[in-house]
């Protein structure tokens, strides 16, 4: 049956945007790549859990989220966490616009600027594209708490770029 994706093909073609909502949760290239793929194992092994008819990126970035919660409760238990300095990466559409690089540079640097909690909205609505009520629900928080939090990311996100 030509044009029915498998969950793993479904699960592989969404890594570009679970990278990119990785880097947004971790600020750090190398911790993005882990939890991405953190993320992706735990996916193939509770693939039973996921419901078929429901959005895959929404359940994945759930279990993204809740992996990043995790991986900063065990390293502040084990020594106090600082993140290291800004990392931007270079993430061009293969048409090697550099003006297009350099905004997103831009624009990524001013996004881990932002309090965590907006950084997490901003990321999800603003990049990913999900609603605010799927957002709400991935977060756990009512819709009025991500609406606010988003009009102030948004808010703040744009000061940071001067705009």
């Amino acid at each position: 049956m030509a044009g029915i994706l498998t969950f793993e093909e479904e699960l592989s073609a969404l890594l570009p945007r679970l990278r990119r909502f990785a880097h947004a949760l971790s600020r750090n290239s190398a911790d993005a790549d882990d939890l991405t793929q953190m993320t992706i194992e735990r996916a193939l092994r509770s693939k039973d859990q996921w419901r078929p008819g429901t959005r895959l990126h929404s359940w994945a970035c759930t279990i993204m989220r809740n992996l990043w919660i995790d991986t900063v409760r065990s390293r502040s238990r084990k020594e106090a966490f600082e993140a290291p300095a800004v990392e931007v990466e270079k993430v061009a559409d293969g048409d090697g616009s550099l003006e297009a690089s350099v905004e997103l540079n831009r624009v990524m640097a001013a996004m881990q600027k932002l309090p965590e909690e907006q950084r997490e909205i901003v990321a999800l609505i603003l990049v990913e594209g999900f609603g605010y009520r799927e957002a709400s629900e991935m977060l756990q928080l009512p819709i009025g708490t991500v609406s606010s939090r988003l009009v102030r990311g948004r808010t703040a996100l744009l000061e940071l770029l001067g705009e």
